[in-house]
């Protein structure tokens, strides 16, 4: 392995470090999130233009930039940086790979162009709060009991005249509230043999009722998605029936990319807080100069940097995201609450910047996590406990 950044690596980093520097400060970003759409359409525009960052991992054959998934983990890592509100979590990361994946030759040359350019969004809706469930990233997704019920709950799906019929809610959807394209996982099949396929909704649909919903991080937002009698397409064609496996890949590679988000997003609220304890003073001396003070940014720089190795490591085996997740979301979340504690009363204030990194933590870790369930799962996985295991994969 050759962890060495390439040239074309580093500039990418620069020039996007450059231009979130420049519009994509704490109050951008508190102006940003409370738009309707929940992002800067308009910084949206610009980074699809002048990076592709929404194409960056889509082959070229697609207008993509054709870059390996490492290249998308490296440039969320300068999206997290600047908890950057944005529609490519939903887009690039869930959604354009389960697109190549599973979509038939006619849904990807449609869909997969616009959604590298940034003219089209698109994100994964799943039944309740079970997002981390679809991705098999806190266990196994082949039950799809994370989906409902096949009777009822989740959403349902029915055959109509030369298409299918979708019916249900799905109460929390990242960017589910602005997103143009939907991907819908969906019961279909009856009770008895009832399974779990994905389908496609297009912005706009009738019988589609969207809006926003509060949240505890408004830099990722969500929305409420019902389902009335929907009309939608089949993801791939009828012999392709088993988006589970698919669902689960593309979790892993998502957890190394939001291992590298979040490590972005702790190392800018560590930077923060070592230039705030050089300046403030107590007692006639910088708080930073203090030993205690001291010790603790130590102890934070090195979580920090160990974190970023896990998820570097990730981005090249995508094996091991769930692994490195756990480790960048547990430093992110003790990262914010320590810069909180070290920025004094001020930082105990609600609407202080560091607030927003401990927002990101704390609801990151309900979306995907908890870091507890993302490592028994990875243990599991990697057969630590099963008394059958062989020594080698036990030591794994």
């Amino acid at each position: 392995m050759d962890a060495a950044f390439t040239a074309e690596q580093d500039e990418m980093r620069r020039t996007l470090r450059e231009i979130l520097a420049k519009r994509c400060g704490p109050d951008e970003v508190k102006a940003a999130v409370r738009t309707a759409a929940g992002h800067d359409r308009e910084l949206w525009q610009q980074l699809s233009r002048q990076l592709g960052l929404p194409g960056i991992a889509v082959a070229e054959e697609y207008g993509g930039v054709g870059c390996a998934p490492g290249d998308l983990a490296l440039a969320c890592e300068e999206t997290g940086r600047a908890l950057l509100p944005s529609p490519l979590l939903a887009t690039a990361v869930l959604a354009a790979p389960l697109i190549t994946a599973l979509g038939t030759a006619a849904q990807r040359s449609a869909l997969l162009p616009p959604l590298a350019v940034g003219e089209l969004t698109a994100t994964l809706a799943v039944p309740g709060p079970a997002l981390a469930a679809a991705l098999a990233l806190t266990g196994d997704n082949a039950p799809g009991d994370w989906a409902g019920g096949g009777r009822a709950g989740g959403v349902q799906a029915r055959r109509a005249d030369e298409g299918w019929r979708l019916y249900g809610e799905v109460p929390q959807v990242l960017d589910g509230h602005s997103a143009g394209l939907l991907l819908v996982a969906a019961h279909t099949g009856g009770f008895a043999r009832s399974r779990t396929l994905l389908f496609l909704v297009r912005e706009g649909a009738p019988g589609l009722v969207r809006d926003r919903q509060a949240t505890l991080d408004e830099t990722r937002p969500q929305g409420r998605v019902q389902l009335r009698d929907v009309e939608a397409e089949l993801l791939g064609d009828d012999e392709n029936r088993h988006p589970l496996p698919t669902l689960a890949a593309t979790g892993r590679a998502a957890a190394a990319v939001l291992a590298a988000e979040a490590v972005g997003a702790a190392d800018r609220a560590l930077a923060r807080t070592v230039e705030y304890v050089r300046q403030r003073e107590q007692f006639g001396r910088a708080v930073g100069s203090f030993q205690a003070v001291k010790h603790r940014l130590a102890d934070l720089y090195v979580q920090v940097q160990a974190a970023r190795s896990a998820a570097y490591y990730a981005a090249w085996d995508p094996d091991q995201g769930g692994l490195a997740l756990a480790q960048a979301l547990e430093a992110l979340r003790t990262t914010a609450g320590e810069a909180i504690q070290l920025h004094g009363g001020i930082g105990f204030t609600w609407e202080h910047d560091a607030h927003l990194y401990f927002k990101r933590a704390a609801a990151d870790e309900l979306l995907f996590g908890p870091v507890h369930r993302l490592r028994a799962h990875a243990a599991h996985h990697a057969g630590l406990f099963d008394p059958s295991a062989t020594p080698e994969r036990a030591a794994v």
